[in-house]
């Protein structure tokens, strides 16, 4: 019998998840210096985790080469 896709260890890291945990947010919170040390643990505000992706460059090392040699070429 095989094993459901859902429950495979090591497709857990990998997921990116929309809100933290409780030491996750006290960690960021300090970080955004919103941290008291007198404030409680517990009740504390949901922080997003914005997932940042990075767009690749229309432009690829080939073109810029190109784009170089036709810059010295003609001048």
């Amino acid at each position: 019998m095989s094993q459901h896709p859902s429950l495979k260890v090591d497709s857990v890291g990998l997921k990116h998840r929309n809100v933290l945990n409780r030491l996750e947010r006290v960690k960021k919170m300090k970080q955004d210096e919103k941290w008291t040390d007198d404030r409680s643990i517990y009740n504390l505000p949901k922080i997003k985790s914005i997932k940042i992706k990075v767009k690749s460059s229309s432009k690829g090392p080939k073109q810029d080469e190109e784009q170089g040699k036709d810059g010295k070429a003609a001048s």
